[in-house]
């Protein structure tokens, strides 16, 4: 059966084989059997499924091409609130405590969308994510400017919510189905899949970024009835295409709320980084930058196109690093797999960068400050290519940040529980983006000083941020003997914090192995050169 995956039903029976052949129970043995340590049989059964003609490949390619046409709109429909709200007066405060909205709809539909993937699959998950955007659109539709401003906040507040459900229901499918079609023992292939779909989606979002702010010149309504069709495209694809028992825990139907929140201490802790993490972003990012971008008092005061051609160049950058991470950064620095030792070094390199750019802001935008970076009085191009050029670097350091935690995830996520697991893991994402949009609003609206100096705190709070981040994730515990294993290598002459030699296994030997009855040759006594040999071999 395995040699043929031509429909989607075989190709879940096999994962139930996978999971048999793990020692898990299924319900039609009497009496269960007991729990083997058949791993190498297992993972094999999993190589032989993730290869075989594109049964495996078919959930991951729908997954991931719905993900990202959702993900467009998603971009897009920032732009288009942001800068519609912008030209009808909101503050920044009352823009950010909307997006909190949709943040916090993050928060709690993370979390339940990891029990509803276990328990029902991740087609329905992302069924349900493609129809709420649907309806979040379709408010958006009805949002007249001629409102009091109190009517127009909890209206576009509402439609908010929806939209944050719809996005962490649909991002639940594509952060899960990259372990699902992955063997356990071809670690360096997940991270490179986990950083393809990450990098894939946030280019997209770039792309919306800049088509939400270029449609709404033409018009807010053509700008939203584009993204409808972009939603209504990806539903045939995932209704035919995918299997009802995608993603499905073994346990998914006793899944319960305390379960979900119950995650091993690697997961945990890499959660409580991530929330750091993305809160230092979104300190400055998701409204404050484009306010300050737009504002005449910046120095910069740019059109709104401009400010979304901006973002999303920043975006689409931050894409493609992620997606190419793997090969250009971590692999020549002996980093992939990376492993918490690489993540806590990342997040250090990060946290200099706002500082810098807090620095430039409060020194170069204070009254009288000569020569003057900032302000009415500063030239545009100082302006635009000091924090051009601070900005964009955070935006290749960051990236690199998220592809190694959205790795790292996956890979500590325990086998049955992958999707609730994601869903824990992408509620604190939620909950810092969420932290730090509620921030900038406050301090950009509320600090101290002039426009430029407000920034300049928004972006000193994030460089604390990213500095606790890169605490919290060294404290995740590594084991040795897993690929990326434990210390950290900084190219082929440096490695430090422990790191042995049980890295330098590569993925090739690792797959060499599997399926070998004989002991492995570290097992084997010294004194016995055949076995040695054979092992080499």
């Amino acid at each position: 059966m395995l040699e043929d995956c031509s429909s989607g039903r075989e190709l879940y029976r096999g994962v139930g084989e996978v999971a048999a052949a793990e020692g898990e129970a299924a319900p039609s043995q009497q009496p269960p059997p007991p729990p083997a340590p058949a791993t190498p049989a297992a993972s094999s059964l999993r190589s032989r499924l993730s290869s075989t003609c594109g049964g495996a490949l078919l959930p991951y390619s729908i997954i991931s091409l719905s993900y990202i046409l959702f993900t467009t709109t998603d971009g897009a429909v920032r732009m288009i609130v942001l800068l519609h709200a912008y030209a009808l007066g909101f503050s920044a405060m009352e823009l950010a405590g909307v997006f909190a909205a949709y943040e916090a709809a993050g928060v709690a539909v993370n979390l339940l969308a990891g029990m509803a993937g276990s328990r029902f699959g991740i087609k329905a998950t992302l069924l349900a994510g493609l129809t709420c955007q649907l309806g979040a659109l379709a408010l958006l539709a009805g949002w007249q400017s001629h409102w009091s401003r109190t009517t127009a906040i909890l209206y576009v507040t509402l439609s908010q919510v929806l939209n944050g459900i719809a996005k962490d229901l649909t991002k639940l499918g594509g952060k899960t189905v990259t372990k699902l079609v992955t063997p356990d023992e071809k670690q360096s292939r997940l991270f490179r899949l986990v950083a393809l779909v990450t990098g894939m989606k946030n280019s997209a979002k770039g792309f919306g970024y800049l088509l939400g702010s270029a449609l709404l010149s033409v018009s807010y309504l053509s700008a939203i009835g584009v993204m409808a069709v972009l939603i209504l495209a990806a539903y045939p694809w995932a209704w035919v295409g995918l299997d009802w028992q995608l993603g499905r825990s073994t346990e998914g139907r006793g899944l319960t709320l305390k379960s979900a929140l119950t995650v091993n201490r690697r997961v945990g802790t890499l959660s409580l980084a991530r929330f750091f993490l993305f809160a230092s972003r979104d300190l400055w990012f998701e409204v404050t930058l484009p306010y300050f971008l737009r504002d005449p008092a910046s120095g910069i005061g740019w059109s709104r196109v401009a400010v979304g051609a901006f973002l999303a160049a920043w975006i689409v950058c931050y894409g493609q690093v992620q997606s190419w991470s793997p090969q250009l950064v971590l692999k020549p620095l002996g980093q992939s797999p990376p492993n918490s030792s690489a993540a806590a070094l990342w997040a250090a390199l990060l946290a200099p960068l706002p500082a810098a750019a807090a620095v430039a802001l409060l020194v170069g935008g204070r009254p009288g400050a000569s020569p003057a970076l900032f302000g009415l009085l500063a030239p545009r191009g100082a302006a635009v290519g000091t924090l051009s050029a601070i900005l964009y670097l955070f935006c290749a350091v960051f990236a690199v940040n998220s592809a190694v935690h959205s790795y790292l995830v996956v890979r500590y996520a325990d086998g049955d529980k992958v999707a609730s697991t994601v869903g824990f893991y992408y509620m604190s994402n939620a909950g810092g983006r969420l932290v730090g949009t509620l921030l900038s609003g406050a301090i950009y609206d509320y600090g101290s000083g002039n426009l430029p100096q407000r920034f300049g705190e928004c972006l000193a709070a994030a460089a604390a941020f990213a500095a606790v981040a890169a605490a919290v994730v060294s404290l995740v515990p590594e084991k040795g003997g897993e690929q990326g294993g434990r210390g950290l290598r900084c190219g082929p002459c440096l490695s430090c914090l422990g790191a042995g030699e049980e890295e330098e296994v590569g993925e090739k030997e690792l797959e060499g192995k599997v399926g070998d009855e004989e002991e492995p040759a570290a097992a084997a006594p010294v004194v016995e050169p055949p076995k040695v040999e054979a092992a080499g071999r």
